[in-house]
Parts: structure tokens; sequence; C-alpha cells
């Protein structure tokens, strides 16, 4: 068992820094449609890990079941709910950030992009 305790601790380490790169870069990316991107993809990511480091403890196949559904509804909640905020901050007139172009300097530029 000592094994099972091992990859558990290495699972749930490799979610925590999931959850904490997510978490950064919530608070870093310039639009939101960058923070919702790298935020959903992330906490899957680290959801995962972590559902993962539950079914290595788990004791019965049922158990094992729940927790991949329960990862399966969360997966198919977060893709949901990311699309529609997406989509109405668009629908809204939410331009997403565009980088400069050629020559110019990136530094606190923030041009809405052209429409489509």
């Amino acid at each position: 068992m000592i094994i099972a305790d091992v990859l558990t601790g290495l699972l749930l380490a490799a979610a925590l820094f999931f959850f904490v790169a997510g978490t950064v870069a919530l608070f870093r990316f310039p639009d939101l449609y960058a923070r919702l991107h790298a935020l959903t993809k992330a906490d899957n990511v680290g959801l995962g890990l972590a559902v993962a480091a539950l079914m290595l403890q788990a004791d019965r196949w049922t158990e094992v079941f729940k927790l991949a559904l329960i990862w399966f509804l969360v997966l198919a909640a977060s893709a949901t709910v990311c699309f529609l905020i997406g989509n109405e901050a668009y629908r809204r007139g939410q331009q997403p950030w565009t980088c400069a172009r050629d020559g110019e300097s990136s530094r606190g530029t923030a041009r809405p992009a052209r429409p489509l």
C-alpha cells in the first residue's frame, strides 16, 4: 500500500500545482477570454489529478465509478459554463485582447480585435 500512498501524494501535489496555476492565470491574464480558457483548463486537469488520487484510495469499484462520474459531470458543466460566459461577454461587446503588431510596443497596449 505504500506505493499507492506515495502516488496519491504525488497526484495531489500535481493537482495543487494546476489549481495554483489557474488561480495565477485568473489574476495575470489580460482579458476575460484568456482567463476563462486558462482557468477552465487548469481546474479540469487539477480536478482530474485529485480524482485520480482519490480513486487510488477507494475501497470498492463503485466508489471509483462514482468519482469518475463526478469528474465527467464537472468537466461537462465547466465547459458549458465557460462557453456560456464567453458567448454572453462577446454578445455584449467584450472584445478579445490583441497584442501589438509588427514593430509596435506591446507594453500596456490592449486594442480590441476587429469584429468578425
